[in-house]
């Protein structure tokens, strides 16, 4: 049980102080080949994830639906059981322990508020269940809702307030247990797109006053670029890769995680390559030594080109390498537009596995020059911009991060 103690924690200019457990040390989190396995299901729901978690550190697992991210996120908080391999938090081994006795807290999708109590007794409700003083379970939740500008609303029920607001009292029922880890599976996905961004930006900012370990789930490759201090990235059960944002959107590992990070998506197309030049449309596009040294028999002569929608310059017909593409949609946005479009196909020589993700050739271009519908634009890719894969591994062949236009949905 906790005691109350006079050990503060203290959160910028606000004023706002926290009080906290004796023991305020953070927790770093490791799989350790951590493997999770359905009755009646040959292939694992997680393989072998091997994946450390700094102390403080704001880490997002990120992948399409049945990837895995929640079966992992529940595998460390004891929902689900650990078929092979170990998972340690700090220095103690907790594949085996009851979910109420590894120190955790997490944050589900659904809100999970009792609506016959207030928001108050909601952010207290493990703490009166721990037995902890009802002084010290008042102090802590008017210092979480201070935080989370819930300080109004403690004396209302569930039903009088908003979805963002029931995500926050849902916040501050984790953050009045200090627990070593936080745990958030997709928070964010019951609010509308704007309340989204909103929240998002106060989660982050949140957890970096805290400074608690937090494991973040998500299927939102944006979320994941704008709130992680890394990202990890999974696949059929399987760890891709892992970095910080810029890292992923630089230097992406493989195709899928090429074509998963970064919105809109980066453009991906298998084409031949002949005399060191991958061959787009028209276009020869130059190739790095180190890059045609390493392709292989099974490539059968092909690479996997990648090239984001800003790393296209808009240009004149005539000009050298130009690739012409026929627009079939612009999505404006007020400060960006993209066209899509597709190359015509007696100039697309290239086997097409996929472009932009469904066929389509991206394209960002000036807003403010914005091409119509059935018009034909010339491209050209800006120089070492390209990514460059394998075709029968799809794995990177590129040895270097790729210089292009910062993008705004990174975070610094």
């Amino acid at each position: 049980m906790w005691t109350h103690t006079t050990a503060f924690l203290h959160y910028g200019s606000s004023g706002t102080y926290l009080p906290v457990k004796g023991n305020t040390a953070m927790a770093t989190v490791t799989y350790d080949k951590a493997s999770r396995i359905y009755p009646g299901t040959e292939r694992p729901a997680v393989d072998a994830l091997d994946l450390q978690i700094a102390d403080g550190e704001f880490l997002v697992l990120v992948g399409p639906s049945g990837c895995g991210k929640s079966t992992s996120l529940r595998m460390l908080a004891g929902l689900e059981d650990v078929d092979a391999g170990s998972i340690w938090v700090g220095e103690r081994d907790v594949t085996h322990v009851q979910p109420k006795d590894r120190d955790i807290a997490m944050v589900f999708q659904s809100y999970a508020l009792y609506p016959h109590m207030t928001v108050a007794d909601n952010m207290g409700f493990a703490l009166k269940i721990a037995k902890v003083e009802k002084s010290t379970i008042r102090e802590r939740v008017e210092a979480a809702a201070k935080i989370l500008d819930l300080t109004e609303y403690l004396d209302r029920k569930p039903k009088a307030l908003s979805g963002g607001q029931r995500q926050r009292v849902a916040m501050g029922r984790a953050i009045v247990r200090q627990p070593q880890v936080f745990l958030m599976d997709e928070p964010l996905s019951n609010l509308d797109a704007k309340l989204r961004v909103q929240t998002r930006t106060q989660i982050a900012a949140l957890q970096r006053r805290l400074g608690t370990t937090t494991v973040y789930v998500t299927h939102d490759q944006v979320e994941a670029l704008t709130m992680g201090d890394r990202i990890a990235v999974l696949k059929d059960g399987v760890l891709q890769q892992v970095g910080t944002p810029r890292e992923m959107y630089d230097t992406p590992a493989n195709v899928f995680v090429a074509g998963f990070i970064g919105s809109p998506a980066m453009n991906l197309s298998t084409f031949r390559v002949e005399d060191g030049h991958a061959i787009v449309g028209s276009a020869r596009v130059p190739l790095e030594r180190e890059v045609v040294a390493k392709m292989t028999a099974a490539d059968n002569g092909d690479v996997v080109l990648g090239f984001r929608p800003e790393s296209l310059d808009r240009v004149a017909p005539n000009t050298p390498g130009a690739v012409p593409v026929e627009v079939n949609v612009v999505e404006e946005l007020g400060s960006d537009a993209f066209v899509y479009g597709n190359i015509p196909a007696p100039v697309a020589t290239g086997k097409d596995v996929t472009v932009g993700g469904s066929g389509d050739v991206i394209v960002r271009v000036d807003p403010r020059d914005v091409p119509g519908k059935g018009e034909t634009i010339w491209v050209t890719i800006r120089p070492n911009e390209q990514h460059v894969f394998s075709a029968s591994t799809q794995q990177r062949l590129t040895p270097h991060a790729v210089k292009t236009a910062a993008s705004g949905a990174i975070k610094a």
